[in-house]
């Protein structure tokens, strides 16, 4: 009785800590050390390539490093673009190949859009994508698995502009800055009122203290157990 109890623990232990290291490597990114002063810009790109060369501008006035989350169909269609990005020093991210809603598709299918948006960004850059952000934010189980099976890890955000519904750029500014906590990644994309809001959003970031870090550092500074930084509420 003794022997089975202890195999039956042993056995036991065996699936929890198998268990508990999928969550690790399935757990999406939120946010950075919320002891540090730190945030991160990312971009999420399918679409808005016309207001690009200027936001590039501005990141390169501000000296600021973004992470631009592209999706292959997008790096496809505009190679000189994307390849500006990475000559700029921005980290490019993957965001799958045509925008789907990944809740619907297999496993299968979810790693053939990453796949196929990494070869592409590959053969342009040669640069090989480590973070993948699911299009309209969406996840599940399926979702996480496809991105650790194809290297990638998957990044969400704390601060959103919005700025897809096109509202204005004061608003915008507002809404960012009054959100603004240690590690927040702040996610927007190419519009007509980013752009015009980005000068503010900087200031502001910058009057309060805080420093825009590129997503890579934000996320490997001493990453905690569990593979996240816990949210506010958590």
């Amino acid at each position: 009785m003794l022997v089975f109890f202890l195999i039956s623990g042993f056995l036991v232990y065996q699936l929890v800590g198998s268990n508990m290291e999928t969550s690790k490597v399935l757990s999406p990114i939120y946010q950075g050390d919320p002891a540090r002063k730190y945030v991160a810009f990312t971009v999420n790109v399918d679409w808005g390539g016309e207001y690009l060369p200027q936001m590039l501008s501005l990141f390169e006035e501000h000296e600021i490093k973004g992470a631009f989350f592209l999706t292959g169909r997008w790096v496809s269609e505009n190679p000189e673009l994307t390849k500006k990005i990475a000559e700029s020093g921005h980290e490019i991210g993957n965001h799958g190949y045509s925008h789907p809603h990944v809740n619907n598709l297999s496993l299968e299918e979810n790693i053939e859009e990453i796949k196929k948006t990494s070869e592409i960004i590959y053969q342009l850059t040669g640069e090989k994508t480590r973070f993948f952000a699911p299009p309209y934010g969406e996840y599940n189980e399926v979702v996480l698995k496809a991105a650790e099976k194809t290297g990638h890890q998957t990044v969400m955000w704390t601060v959103d502009t919005l700025d897809w519904k096109n509202p204005p750029h004061e608003w915008i500014v507002s809404r960012v800055l009054a959100r603004l906590h240690n590690g927040a990644i702040i996610l927007m994309h190419p519009t007509a009122p980013t752009l015009k809001a980005l000068p503010g959003i900087i200031a502001g970031i910058r009057d309060q203290g805080y420093q825009v870090k590129p997503l890579e550092i934000l996320v490997s500074e001493a990453s905690p157990p569990g593979g996240r930084w816990p949210l506010s509420g958590d």
